[in-house]
């Protein structure tokens, strides 16, 4: 296999590759930084460079790079079967382990079976077809419409991107799905209702009653929404919110979808995000965190009440007609059971709680003393600087603005990797990152904020 030297990577960057989320000749003119090594939470350019980083490849390094357990049992996989499908009538024993493992990891948030998918945008894919699926099995037909929030993200497929509340997102590739409505998301920092978080939580979650109400209930098939918004902007829901949500879809019997592409396997600080609430969802869309993003991987998640469904219908109108060629690889699924393996034995929940309150606490004093910080906010190490033009009014900066990207620029070159999403500039590194990396980290954000303040 040819590799190519440093001054081949750097004159073909973004010469032939379409980057996700950019528009090519913008890559072409300002091509991407090249990472080209990782060890735990340090990653290095291809000059050499190193940082800390803060970013967890995106969101779904939770473990850190270069964990020999995950890639002994990747290459024991490869060495025993690279691949084997798992279609109607064939299976092989890593895909039965894990569906049985999960199984047993999430029994007590009632899930009983598993659907693998690729990644994110496909378990929400499959949550969603699954969705409507359930209400034909129980003769309800016309239940086909799904509510969502707004800010949310759940991927990139055509119901995914349906669902999705940020106009980014939809605007090149509409129309979409038809069906899909949207409802304020509790949005402490920036709402037009109140300041008071369990009155808001109220008043969003009396929202999607009146939304279920105004559709038809017998029109309605799921809500959708994450526990935490990653991608929107880490924005954390009051207390009282989920647990009305639950509330509400139970009086309309509506099933209730929580995307945990981000927030499962610990990044909240808890092992799901619903946790934080106590609240069992009928299904979830995961990916990321559980294969420690060492191969890709999604799944659906489902509970005993949607399995029920299935099993007791009709078995035609009951089969599972979706799914894909590499559902449940066996590589993918070996490096999923060393990860859990990993988060069983170790304390990387537990990690992810304690310092994600210590990065929030830097966070905070950064923003004090920073006149484009207008909000801090996070949940475990899942954390957002919101930046205005002015703190007074919360202005926001117009599309295009500099200064975010000064600030991640400035970072990145003092020895940091953070994103930049909008306005915003997020931190999500591996839940094993250290106290010592996290000061880092903040430190290095501190100057960063001063240079582009000229402090």
């Amino acid at each position: 296999m040819k590799r190519f030297s440093k001054e081949e990577l750097k004159a073909n960057n973004a010469r032939y590759l379409w980057h996700p989320m950019a528009q090519p000749k913008a890559m072409r003119e300002t091509p991407p930084d090249i990472i080209a090594r990782g060890e735990g939470s340090w990653i290095w350019d291809i000059d050499g460079h190193k940082m800390v980083d803060g970013v967890g490849g995106l969101w779904s390094a939770n473990l850190g790079f270069g964990r020999t357990e995950i890639r002994d049992a990747i290459v024991a996989q490869l060495d025993e079967l690279a691949f084997y499908n798992v279609f109607r009538g064939t299976t092989h024993p890593r895909a039965i382990e894990l569906s049985t493992r999960m199984a047993e990891f999430m029994r007590e948030d009632g899930v009983v079976a598993s659907f693998f998918s690729n990644g994110g945008s496909d378990a929400v894919e499959g949550a969603l077809k699954l969705a409507r699926q359930y209400w034909k099995i129980r003769g309800q037909r016309d239940r086909t419409k799904y509510i969502a929030l707004r800010q949310g993200y759940h991927g990139v497929h055509f119901g995914g991107m349906s669902v999705n509340g940020n106009t980014n997102f939809r605007r090149a590739y509409e129309p979409l799905l038809p069906g899909c409505f949207h409802i304020d998301t509790p949005w402490l920092y920036r709402n037009p209702y109140t300041d008071d978080p369990q009155e808001l939580g109220e008043i969003c979650a009396r929202q999607l009653e009146r939304e279920i109400v105004f559709q038809g209930p017998d029109t309605v098939a799921a809500f959708i929404a994450e526990p935490v918004q990653g991608a929107g902007g880490v924005i954390v829901p009051p207390a009282n919110y989920w647990p009305r949500i639950r509330e509400i879809c139970d009086k309309y019997e509506v099933l209730l979808i929580a995307d945990e592409v981000v927030t499962g396997f610990g990044r909240t600080g808890h092992m799901f995000g619903t946790r934080m609430w106590g609240v069992k969802a009928d299904m979830w869309c995961l990916a990321k965190g559980l294969s420690s993003g060492y191969i890709p991987l999604g799944m659906t998640a489902i509970s005993g009440k949607v399995a029920e469904v299935f099993d007791g219908g009709d078995a035609a109108l009951g089969a599972v007609t979706h799914g894909y060629t590499y559902s449940a690889h066996p590589v993918a699924a070996a490096a999923a059971l060393a990860t859990l393996d990993i988060l069983e034995s170790e304390d990387v929940v537990g990690n992810a709680a304690r310092e994600g309150e210590h990065l929030l606490r830097r966070m905070r004093e950064i923003g004090a003393g920073s006149r484009l910080v207008g909000d801090v906010r996070g949940a475990g190490l899942m954390a957002c600087f919101e930046l205005v033009s002015d703190k007074a009014t919360k202005a926001s900066f117009p599309r295009g603005a500099s200064e975010p990207m000064a600030i991640a620029r400035a970072a990145y070159e003092m020895g940091a990797m953070v994103r930049v999403s909008g306005p915003n500039i997020i931190l999500s590194p591996a839940l094993t990152i250290s106290r010592q990396q996290i000061d880092l980290l903040c430190d290095i954000l501190r100057q960063a904020f001063d240079k582009v303040e000229g402090n």
